[in-house]
């Protein structure tokens, strides 16, 4: 599923964003073209198109490109975004499998919630001794933040156990603590 986001800052100087896709399902040779769009930090509104084929897909890709191009909106590369690094406290150096567990149902979670508020992607995790580490590449680190401990609670994962940090995309082992505060060291290793 290819998918394409673009950005923009509104007259009230708030991100806006919109993102477009195409997905098909199983063999099926039709599929769905759709657009999505709103405030950065707020859940977006969508539409789409039913029924499309590849060829049509592309041709409303090209449309969709133009359209943000006219309105002011442009895709951030990703160096000129920055790290959210979600990590849990493990009660062993290696994990158990009910934080292996953990670490799906929690990149799960934070992979729509995330990305229907256009706050960014989940790129990655890892375990490390005694710290699962998940990695948001996000536009907007701050409301990242604040999006992320929303997600963990309503997702019924243990904040208890969570720290929340924030790294420039060209160097992650710069990561200051956002969350709790007051800041504490914050090591990924």
């Amino acid at each position: 599923m290819a998918i394409i986001r673009t950005y923009r800052l509104d007259e009230k100087n708030e991100l806006q964003f919109r993102e477009a896709w195409y997905q098909q399902f199983d063999e099926d040779e039709l599929g769905q073209f759709v657009i999505n769009h709103g405030t950065v930090g707020h859940m977006s509104k969508t539409s789409d198109v039913q029924d499309v084929k590849v060829e049509r897909a592309d041709e409303l890709f090209a449309g969709f490109l133009a359209a943000c191009e006219e309105d002011g909106y442009a895709q951030i590369p990703a160096e000129q975004q920055s790290w959210v690094i979600v990590q849990y406290a493990l009660k062993t150096k290696d994990g158990t499998e009910r934080d292996r567990y953990m670490e799906k149902k929690a990149k799960e979670a934070l992979t729509g919630h995330l990305a229907w508020r256009g706050l960014g992607t989940v790129e990655s995790s890892d375990f490390a001794p005694n710290k699962l580490n998940i990695r948001i590449l996000s536009p907007a680190p701050k409301l990242a933040v604040a999006s992320v401990k929303v997600c963990v609670r309503d997702a019924k994962l243990d904040t208890t156990k969570m720290s929340v940090g924030i790294a420039p995309y060209d160097n992650i082992e710069a990561v200051k603590m956002a969350h709790p505060m007051p800041a504490k060291p914050f090591s990924l290793s």
